[in-house]
């Protein structure tokens, strides 16, 4: 039967959003060199137009799912889900840049083009049916993130962030096609779902060590982009160096991402010899977690501080991996939705703070801020409690269920040393409470001004959802239910 290569309307229906935020980014690329620098900065609006109007592409695709593209691409509610999520993380970063990119003097145009290429590179990745259509769309994403993280090119630490970033997500990254090539030739394809069938019908110990040998090779690609240990050690200079807006979206986007395409694997294609992978991510989880957290306890540049916490937080989700269920899968879904939320929020309050050249970046400068500007210190507050987990915030749901998925899955160790870990993190988000509220003012306060209207929406609109998912979890929670259901 011959291949039909014009696509159905389905089909383009189907990748509606990367289309439009393909062409948007082309558009400001094209636009850029024509328009005023005075006026450039107007290039950001047609940036957040294109994520809004991709993400209710999203959900009109979803309205019509299945394949498309020889099977290729497969739209359901989990790539659904996991499409809004780092459509939302892009524009809430567009939000918080506004203020950064007028202060910092830098060209806009560019920035919020590999942007919307980065995130185009991110939906690939969640609707993606079989590993080089995956790999494809991680590349689109690394590439344009590796030269985010070094945007400020007068700057150092973000030139040295860029090339630390370039160098081992490169490395990373031939792990990961090394374990797509050893996949293909063990299974004799690279689709999801024809990888299950040969996996479930092999009867050989020989070749199940062999394909669990791939599936470590691809682990180490994706542990890379969650930042899991033991490849995590990238994350806090990256971080660090990068701006603060491009450093809150790496934080968030791409690793969504990346669980998003783990669990696919590991759940779905590599389900058959998931005896063989879950022993190493629960190793991976619990030490992910512990060097994470304990890490951080030291930490006086708050932007290396988050880093760490985006390494622990990383090792929760692996936990809700680790359970092998549909509880699991949709606790997984539910924690990235909030962590994405409240650590978006955290970072756009570091962007306002820093100010410009990102200097007043330690622990200490934001002392006073409670007393000079409440409302912000607020927000910050509500996004630092939610990243503790308490209660009335989408943090607490979403580890309430990480580790009620593990102890249903009989991890009880693995559920009590995860609460622990937790409570280890209390002390360094608490300490950052309590140097706003209860330390005197110092320099980093003199002549702050409120923040942004951009910044603002972005603060409160994180604020919001946090609390909302803090307050009515079964707004998200039922539908990453009904997805996980779908998805095993």
């Amino acid at each position: 039967m011959p291949v039909n290569f014009i696509p159905s309307s389905a089909e383009i229906l189907r990748m509606l959003p990367e289309i439009i935020l393909s062409l948007a980014g082309t558009l400001i690329m094209v636009l850029t060199p024509l328009m005023k620098s005075g006026r450039a900065q107007r290039l950001g609006y047609v940036s957040f137009s294109a994520l809004a109007a991709a993400a209710a592409a999203a959900l009109v695709a979803n309205t019509n799912p299945g394949e498309a593209f020889q099977d290729m691409i497969w739209v359901d509610g989990f790539s659904t889900f996991f499409r809004v999520l780092v459509i939302t993380v892009g524009a809430l970063t567009v939000l918080s840049s506004f203020q950064y990119l007028r202060r910092e003097r830098v060209e806009p145009g560019e920035f919020h083009a590999l942007l919307l290429f980065s995130v185009a590179g991110q939906c690939v990745m969640v609707a993606a049916n079989e590993l080089i259509v995956m790999f494809i769309g991680l590349e689109i994403s690394s590439i344009s993130s590796y030269i985010l993280a070094g945007y400020v090119r007068d700057d150092r630490r973000a030139n040295e962030s860029a090339l630390k970033y370039f160098l081992l997500g490169s490395f990373a990254t031939a792990f990961l096609l090394y374990g797509v090539a050893w996949t293909y030739g063990l299974t004799g394809s690279t689709n999801f779902g024809e990888i299950h069938s040969a996996l479930a019908a092999l009867d050989s110990l020989r070749g199940e060590v062999l394909v669990a040998a791939a599936a470590a090779l691809i682990f180490v690609g994706l542990a890379f982009k969650v930042s899991a240990w033991p490849f995590q050690i990238w994350a806090p200079d990256v971080y660090q160096g990068a701006p603060a807006p491009v450093a809150g979206f790496l934080s968030a986007g791409p690793k969504a991402a990346a669980f998003a395409v783990l669990i696919r694997v590991f759940e779905g294609a590599l389900d058959p010899i998931s005896i063989r992978w879950q022993p190493f991510i629960w190793a991976s989880a619990l030490l992910t977690m512990t060097i994470g957290n304990f890490a951080a306890l030291s930490q006086s540049n708050i932007k290396r501080l988050l880093a760490y916490s985006s390494i622990a937080h990383a090792g929760y989700v692996l936990v809700a991996v680790t359970a092998h269920s549909e509880l699991g899968i949709a606790a997984a879904m539910f924690y990235l939705a909030s962590y994405a939320l409240m650590n978006i929020g955290a970072f756009a309050v570091v962007v306002h703070v820093s100010r410009q050249g990102e200097r007043y970046v330690e622990v200490g400068d934001f002392a006073g801020l409670g007393a000079r500007h409440p409302a912000t210190a607020a927000l910050l507050a509500i996004f630092l409690l939610s990243l503790i987990g308490v209660p009335l915030t989408g943090g607490f749901f979403g580890k309430f269920y990480v580790f009620k998925a593990a102890l249903d899955a009989n991890m009880v160790w693995l559920t009590v040393l995860g609460l622990l870990n937790s409570a280890v993190a209390a002390y360094y988000y608490l300490r950052i409470l309590v140097v706003m509220y209860m330390h005197d003012a110092g320099d980093s306060m003199k002549d702050l001004s409120a923040p942004g209207t951009g910044l603002k929406v972005a603060l409160w609109s994180s604020a919001l959802g946090t609390l909302v998912l803090g307050i009515y979890p079964s707004v998200v929670l039922d539908f990453a239910s009904r997805s996980a259901a779908l998805l095993r």
